[in-house]
């Protein structure tokens, strides 16, 4: 009988076991067909917008009057951005973009700084046109690298998933379409950008992709390993994945990966060779009822921001998402918010677990800055705003402006109607440099400031 009864509960468990084991892996590759598709979806969509802007280029050069070219250099300069964009949400990390992301910056900033002027009393001139018909060439270039790489994925079935195992297993992905596409694509750029470095006109002041804000020795991956196992308590530092970034990167970092399969619980990091910053970190795991309140989650952020030796950062903003807090902090100098100098900390509100970090922003933008003092007071900024907004806040604020220049602003935080925006004002002239709809949550934070 009593045979009976344990073999009974063996069976039960064993069945227990395999559900638990079949709803984990479910669960998993809902996530893994989740990402697949966003990867695809951003990179048929550079695809689409790189064909775009090459016929919007090609359109502007056959054009002669100044009323029909500028908003034809804004459509040039919005396509440019939301390429920026498709090529950011890519699992491109591990490989060197930079190039690519130049040029796509480079060709804004002309667009957007042409657009801006009077083009009938002002316009273009030969080395202008000259430019122009340069980046012509180049978008051409990249529309069919990406066009054939488009096709070969599609042809061969290709996943962007397999690039993130492949780096992660070490194994050798120099034949795989998509990295040998964008390989090219970059290659080209890289050339072009190169060759054409004696014209002024070709030469904009681009964002530093390195890491300014990074300090310390370099590290080990045995060292990473190390420092990961103390970071998330894990027992057993071998179980931990480390893959090194591929020569030539953007930022030398170490990708930190680490399954927990009896906790459900799986975790991804990026992490600088270099004094073993934290980049991003995501926590995948089930999350409980909410326990501790949003402004409770916000100071177990604050601990972990000061854990990393943060100094000088402020609340900017929270919102709560279901049981999960996110919590964007600021850099602060001189009474002068840094906004691009952002870090975000994502706090599960069930227990208090940091279960994301994002210091990218940071670290690439930090550095020592000398603030020039306002040109205009307070009060005649605020003469430049909306007059039926309702204002609750301001503060001095260093923002980037529409084509990456850091300006100082004065920044309000207004209503109007059941709506709430934060303005920025120009404290040199008065210019309204930015207007940002804020959510309920955001308003709330802001008000706790």
């Amino acid at each position: 009988m009593i045979r009976w009864i344990l073999i009974g509960l063996l069976t039960i468990s064993l069945i227990g076991v395999g559900y638990w084991g079949y709803k984990g892996h479910s669960e998993k590759n809902t996530l893994l067909i989740h990402a697949e598709n966003d990867y695809q979806r951003s990179f048929h969509q550079l695809a689409y917008n790189m064909d775009m802007l090459h016929d919007k280029i090609g359109t502007s050069l056959a054009m002669n009057s100044g009323k029909r070219l500028s908003p034809q250099f804004v459509d040039i300069w919005r396509l440019s951005s939301s390429a920026q964009s498709d090529v950011s949400q890519l699992p491109l990390s591990l490989m060197p973009i930079q190039k690519t992301q130049e040029f796509l910056s480079n060709i804004g900033n002309f667009t957007y700084k042409t657009a801006i002027r009077n083009l009938d009393d002002d316009p273009l001139t030969d080395e202008e046109i000259e430019v122009l018909n340069k980046y012509y060439e180049q978008a051409n270039i990249i529309k069919d690298e990406l066009r054939e790489a488009q096709y070969l994925t599609l042809k061969e079935n290709l996943r962007w998933m397999d690039i993130d195992d492949g780096l992660q297993s070490n194994e050798q992905m120099d034949d795989n379409s998509i990295i040998g596409g964008l390989q090219t694509v970059e290659d080209g750029v890289g050339e072009f950008i190169d060759g054409n470095k004696d014209n002024p006109l070709m030469i904009r002041e681009e964002k530093d992709l390195t890491f300014k804000g990074v300090r310390g020795n370099r590290k080990s991956e045995d060292e990473i390993k190390e420092f990961s196992k103390d970071l998330f308590s894990i027992k057993n530092k071998d179980a931990i994945t480390i893959t090194k970034s591929l020569e030539g990167a953007d930022v030398a970092n170490y990708n930190v990966f680490y399954e927990d399969d009896q906790d459900e619980k799986s975790i991804f990091m990026d992490v600088t060779e270099k004094g073993a910053n934290p980049v991003t970190i995501l926590v995948n795991r089930p999350i409980g009822e909410q326990n501790i309140s949003l402004n409770e989650g916000f100071k177990k952020a604050e601990k972990y921001l000061k854990k990393f030796k943060y100094k000088n950062m402020q609340k900017l903003q929270s919102q709560q998402f279901d049981n999960y807090g996110v919590y964007t902090f600021t850099y602060s100098e001189d009474d002068v918010k840094v906004y691009p100098d952002t870090v975000v900390v994502k706090v599960a509100l069930d227990n208090g677990d940091i279960i994301g970090f994002n210091a990218r922003n940071y670290l690439i933008n930090h550095h020592d800055r000398n603030f020039e003092k306002p040109k205009i007071t307070i009060d005649e900024a605020e003469s430049y705003v909306n007059g039926n907004l309702k204002l609750q806040d301001d503060h001095l604020a260093l923002i980037e402006n529409s084509v990456g220049e850091e300006v100082l602003t004065y920044a309000f935080l207004g209503t109007l109607g059941d709506e709430t925006y934060r303005i920025f004002i120009n404290a040199k002239d008065g210019t309204e440099e930015k207007v940002e709809k804020l959510t309920e949550t955001e308003m709330n934070f802001e008000v706790m400031m």
